[in-house]
């Protein structure tokens, strides 16, 4: 018996980064609940066949899917993007975007401390991290409540890691970026709870998606990971995917505020090189 979907096509899902690792899994696994996809992503003609797999794959769901090319971080696109969904949702009654996920992985992988000034991390690259990694959030969210576009039994999540307690080699302000986030997700579950809109950061443990793969060495990472994690296996964009799917639930409605673990307890091993369990 097929079953019935959660929600309902006039709920959309507002993705930010949906066109690889957790936003296009996420995308295609809220479809797959009932939810229209709003998806931002950046990306040129050689990767927007797996874009539009995403969008394949949505629609195969009978959900709605809206895909916008642009740079997240732009105040001018995003102004763009929102005035038409509030001009979309203006002819649909009852739309409303009840969830947003923040998944933009585009930051400087550089030391902070190098030989020369080219080897370390630049002003102008620390900041841009931090924008579009962490700051895009809370102005996103700014401009999805001043047009009324989210309500309450919303859903506000964002991407971190263990980067954002723990130091990795050229990470640095990578994991500036995912601190900030969390910080401004605290503070977006303080301020939108009066709302009925909840607000929490997604740990996800190591996954290799594109943006993992650009960190200097990756495969030692994913070697690490697999090792000690107690599941025995890598994290998936899959198994992030149904964690934010469960969250979203209107039981979930009292879990705000928290950084939430979705990465089978890799986090909290801090061995390396032996066996879970063993």
């Amino acid at each position: 018996m097929k079953q019935e979907p959660k929600f309902k096509s006039s709920d959309w899902a507002l993705i930010l980064g949906a066109s690889s690792g957790f936003g296009g899994a996420t995308a295609v696994e809220l479809a797959k609940a009932g939810m229209s996809i709003f998806g931002v992503h950046l990306d040129r003609a050689g990767t927007m066949p797996i874009v539009q797999q995403i969008i394949k794959d949505i629609k195969h769901h009978g959900s709605q899917a809206a895909f916008f090319n642009i740079n997240a971080a732009d105040p001018i696109k995003q102004d763009e993007v929102l005035d038409e969904i509030a001009e979309q949702f203006s002819k649909e009654t009852g739309s409303t975007v009840r969830v947003l996920v923040h998944s933009l992985a585009f930051g400087t992988l550089k030391r902070f401390i190098g030989k020369t000034a080219e080897e370390c991390v630049s002003k102008a690259q620390m900041e841009m991290t931090l924008d579009v990694m962490a700051h895009s959030l809370v102005y996103w969210t700014q401009g999805l409540m001043t047009r009324n576009l989210m309500k309450k039994g919303g859903r506000i999540f964002a991407m971190t890691s263990s980067g954002g307690h723990t130091a990795i080699p050229y990470y640095g302000a990578v994991s500036a970026a995912k601190a900030a986030l969390e910080s401004h997700i605290r503070q977006l579950a303080v301020e939108l709870g009066p709302l009925g809109i909840t607000a929490n950061a997604i740990m996800a443990g190591v996954t290799d998606t594109p943006a993992l793969r650009k960190i200097p060495g990756n495969q030692e990472m994913l070697h690490v990971a697999k090792s000690k994690n107690p599941g025995g296996r890598l994290t998936t964009p899959e198994d992030v995917a149904k964690s934010i799917a469960l969250l979203c639930d209107e039981n979930a409605s009292w879990i705000s505020g928290g950084v939430i673990g979705a990465d089978g307890g890799e986090d909290i091993v801090s061995y390396v090189g032996q066996k879970p369990g063993s």
